[in-house]
């Protein structure tokens, strides 16, 4: 395959040299994620997967501003409204494909320069060599749209040093370069201006090249960062963020009354308060989880959920839509979080699974 397997439009696909490169390609959007882009990219696996000339896959946005924004809200949001599909048809796609770049059988390394939210991680996070700049700015913000970390991001944060995942899942923070790393959201910092001469370096690669050697190749132009301002607090952020009530963390950081803990607290104030009980639930059972699948699975079936929820379409509304940042939660307090409230999200769905590729 010489020639570009596709090149116009909101995804290119080629290959250069040895890397077979998807470029998400919605500039004006910062690359946000749409359905018909997601199944280009599971596409685009599919062929570099069995081309014996590819031998890394090599995942960058378009643009200066970021890798990708997230997936595109404000479709879901129309969809939501009219009663429609494409949430369950999104994230089903969506969320096998997060599962198969875990385990895509070649080096498939993510430039994870700028912007990386919601949904980029999903089509980040998982890959086996992740490079973060000092440009970069990820984060799960997914709680301030009544919705909750997705695309395996309870199995990524539940997995962060002690309650980093948490206090990251909960208040949607964002994380620079150092800190993802940190957090195990990255591994290694390249700066920007060296972007271009590793992206060349991986087109040269050999055939057959190891995991090993592609990450020594990184590292050739890393800087050695491993850990940025979030490893610091992290001892306070354990203290607050160790329990399994919403009630106990709010209260913890009122009684604290730091500089830290009010500014933690205003931030989780803004939050749907349904959503992070949810999120929190979601991150306790990500932790005694075995496998990714198990939590995308257990996320699709909250997402369905959520899809259909007022606090959904409310928080897109207020941060998207009309932009006012004046979302009205249902509840609006924490406190009023039911147990009935919250079965639906955790019910099994039975039939109405995700499958996932071998």
């Amino acid at each position: 395959m010489t020639a570009a397997v596709q090149d116009e439009g909101d995804l290119i696909v080629r290959r250069e040299g040895a890397a077979g490169v998807i470029r998400l390609n919605r500039p004006k959007a910062i690359n946000a994620m749409t359905l018909e882009m997601s199944e280009g990219i599971d596409a685009a696996l599919d062929r570099f997967e069995s081309d014996p000339a590819v031998a890394v896959v090599l995942l960058e946005g378009a643009g200066d501003r970021g890798l990708c924004a997230g997936g595109d809200i404000r479709g879901l949001y129309e969809s939501s409204k009219a009663g429609g599909d494409l949430g369950k048809r999104f994230w089903r796609q969506e969320y096998v494909m997060n599962a198969r770049i875990a385990k895509y059988p070649k080096p498939y390394v993510a430039f994870m320069d700028g912007l990386v939210m919601g949904g980029g991680v999903g089509l980040s996070g998982h890959a086996s060599h992740r490079v973060v700049t000092e440009r970069t700015k990820l984060a799960m913000p997914e709680v301030g749209l009544g919705f909750f970390p997705d695309v395996g991001g309870t199995w990524l944060l539940s997995r962060s040093p002690g309650e980093l995942g948490s206090y990251f899942g909960l208040t949607g923070q964002i994380m620079n370069g150092p800190d993802a790393i940190y957090a195990k959201f990255a591994d290694a910092e390249v700066p920007s201006s060296k972007l271009p001469e590793l992206r060349e370096a991986l087109t040269k690669v050999r055939a057959g090249v190891t995991h090993a050697e592609v990450r020594k190749l990184i590292d050739g132009f890393a800087t050695g960062e491993t850990s940025g301002p979030a490893a610091a607090m992290q001892p306070r952020i354990d203290a607050w963020f160790a329990h399994d009530r919403m009630e106990d963390i709010i209260a913890l950081l009122q009684r604290d009354g730091s500089e830290f803990a009010l500014s933690t607290l205003k931030v989780l104030n803004e939050k749907s308060p349904r959503g992070m009980v949810v999120t929190l639930k979601l991150l306790r059972l990500a932790r005694t989880s075995s496998s990714l699948e198990e939590c995308l699975v257990r996320e699709y079936h909250a997402a369905l959920v959520v899809f259909a929820s007022d606090d959904f379409r409310e928080g897109v509304r207020a941060a998207v839509i009309d932009k006012d940042r004046n979302p009205k939660w249902s509840p609006a307090r924490v406190e009023d979080v039911t147990p009935e409230m919250l079965a639906p999200y955790f019910a099994e769905i039975g039939a109405d699974e995700l499958t996932f590729k071998q």
